[in-house]
C-alpha cells in the first residue's frame, strides 16, 4: 500500500498573508498548521511534510518544533542543502529530511535538485543525517544520472519530481512524461533506493500516478489544501486516501 504524506505548507501561506511578523503564540493567529496537521493525521495521513524555506515565507521554526512534539505519525522536513538547515535538522531530529532546491523567485519548488553539480554539499548533508539516524531523500527529476548519483552519495531514498508529468497531463506529452517516471522508478528500485514521488499530484492524475512501480509514498500538498477550502481537511485527506486504494 502506498503511503500518503500530506504537505501543509500552504496552510501557513494563508496565515502569513495576514499575520506575518506576529507571534505564533498570539491567539488571534490563524490558521494553525499544527492543528491542521493533527486533523490530517486523524483523517488518514501517514505522515506530515513541511518545507522550512530559507526565506521563511510560510512554515516557521516554531511550527516545525511544535509539530515534532505533538504529531503522532512521521515528520518529513523538506529543506535546502545548507549548513544552517543541516544544523536545524540535526537539532530537531525529524523522522526524515528531503533535500530540495530553492529559488527566492519561485512560488513553490520548481524542478528537482541537481545532485551531480552539488554532490559535495549533498554528500556532506546525507552523511550528517545518516549519522544522526535521520533518513534522507533527494527530490530529483526522473533522470538516470541523478538517480545513479543519489546512490553514489549514499541517499537511502529519492522523491521523484512529478511536476513535469502533472503539467503535461492534458497535453500530448503526458505519455512520454509518465514513461520517464516509470523508467526512473524501476531504475531506482533496481539500485536499492526507496522511491517516493510528489509535486502536482491531484484528485484526477492520482489514478495514474498510483500505478507507478515501487512507489513507497506520495507527498501531496496543494491539491489537498485547495480541496479542503470547499469540503474540509478531513474529507480532503480521506478522499485522497480512498482514491489511492482504488
Amino acid at each position: 500500500m502506498i503511503l500518503l504524506g500530506v504537505n501543509i505548507d500552504h496552510c501557513a501561506t494563508l496565515r502569513q498573508a495576514r499575520y506575518k511578523g506576529v507571534s505564533l503564540e498570539d491567539p488571534i493567529v490563524e490558521p494553525n498548521p499544527v492543528s491542521l496537521s493533527l486533523v490530517a493525521e486523524d483523517s488518514g495521513a501517514d505522515g506530515i511534510t513541511v518545507h522550512l524555506r530559507e526565506d521563511r515565507r510560510h512554515i516557521q521554526e516554531g511550527d516545525v518544533t511544535a509539530l515534532k512534539q505533538k504529531m503522532k505519525t512521521r515528520l518529513n522536513l523538506e529543506m535546502a542543502c545548507t549548513d544552517a538547515m543541516t544544523d536545524f535538522a540535526l537539532k530537531l531530529k525529524p523522522n526524515s529530511v528531503c533535500l530540495v532546491p530553492e529559488s527566492r523567485q519561485e512560488i513553490t519548488t520548481e524542478g528537482g535538485l541537481d545532485v551531480v553539480s552539488g554532490k559535495n554539499r549533498v554528500k556532506a548533508c546525507i552523511e550528517a543525517m545518516n549519522a544522526a539516524g535521520i533518513k534522507t531523500s533527494l527530490f530529483i527529476d526522473p533522470d538516470p544520472l541523478q538517480i545513479e548519483w543519489s546512490v553514489k552519495l549514499g541517499a537511502p531514498w529519492i522523491e521523484l519530481h512529478t511536476g513535469a508529468y502533472a503539467n503535461a497531463y492534458y497535453s500530448s506529452k503526458r505519455s512520454a512524461e509518465f514513461k520517464r517516471l516509470v523508467s526512473a522508478a524501476e531504475l531506482a528500485h533496481s539500485l536499492g533506493l526507496i522511491v517516493n514521488a510528489g509535486h502536482g499530484i491531484n484528485y484526477v492524475n492520482i489514478a495514474e500516478v498510483k500505478t507507478l512501480p515501487y512507489v513507497h509514498e506520495l507527498n501531496i500538498g496543494h491539491s489537498i489544501v485547495a480541496r479542503s477550502l470547499s469540503y474540509g481537511l478531513h474529507e480532503a485527506v480521506a478522499e485522497m486516501k480512498r482514491l489511492m486504494k482504488l
